[in-house]
């Protein structure tokens, strides 16, 4: 794209445009509001990034995220999902050496997504076939372990994206994903494969590119990065140069 707005560009767009050009950070102006936190929130660690609006399917069989589960669909709770960045979703044992700790060391990533279960079976005992929708996203502020494994985090709410219509120049993104959304649908086991069910936000730069970024085949680390950004109209910005780069929409 190129650095000159061309006539009728969404003014927001055209700030953007601006902040670009004198090397500014590109940011939305966002309205101040208190911050809300939220204390002792358990955590769920993954190979997966949630976001907020999307669907996550889930298979849970270890004790501490089935007692975890059971609390959450009691009290309507959320949990919170984050990025697994060292080690594996499943607990692991440490390497057994004198001093070392008795599990493998598991980080993950500073921002994550509350979730919310809608969806509970439990086809054998110890298993639980789950789904959940992406809330509010958050950012940890502190974190600990207790006895039995669980991660829990004192968190702050990061503040909803902002209604961003899509620029006429982009707006092929939105074309193309609800071809993709319809399709999925048509399938077979859709509630599990569609990211996303009607009705479809189609106007609106955060819906787009966060089930853009849900469906798009690019890396973890990527994914995560474009969760955190707090612009939802520079996130559409770069699912529209990946989905040119790819050919994916074309």
């Amino acid at each position: 794209m190129g650095d000159d707005c061309h006539t009728g560009c969404h003014p927001q767009r055209r700030q953007l445009q601006q902040c670009r050009r004198h090397g500014a950070p590109a940011r939305l102006a966002i309205a101040r509001v208190p911050a809300v936190k939220l204390q002792s929130l358990p955590l769920f660690p993954l190979g997966a990034v949630l976001y907020p609006g999307g669907t996550l399917a889930l298979q849970v069989f270890e004790v501490r995220y089935l007692d975890m589960v059971t609390r959450c669909q009691k009290t309507g709770a959320p949990f919170g999902v984050v990025l697994l960045t060292e080690g594996r979703e499943v607990r692991q044992p440490g390497t057994g050496a004198a001093g070392s700790p008795p599990f493998a060391p598991q980080s993950f990533a500073r921002v994550g997504t509350l979730a919310r279960l809608h969806a509970l079976t439990t086809p054998q005992p110890g298993l639980m076939r789950i789904q959940c929708e992406g809330l509010q996203r958050f950012q940890i502020e502190r974190q600990e372990t207790l006895k039995h494994g669980l991660w829990i985090a004192d968190v702050t709410l990061l503040a909803d994206d902002l209604h961003v219509p899509i620029p006429h120049d982009l707006r092929g993104t939105a074309t193309a994903l609800r071809t993709v959304l319809e399709r999925l649908q048509a399938g077979q086991d859709a509630a599990e494969k569609a990211p996303a069910q009607s009705p479809f936000q189609l106007d609106d730069c955060a819906w787009v590119s966060n089930r853009w970024c849900e469906l798009l085949p690019i890396p973890l680390d990527l994914k995560q990065r474009l969760l955190a950004l707090d612009n939802p109209l520079v996130r559409l910005e770069l699912v529209n140069d990946i989905l040119e780069r790819t050919g994916i929409a074309s």
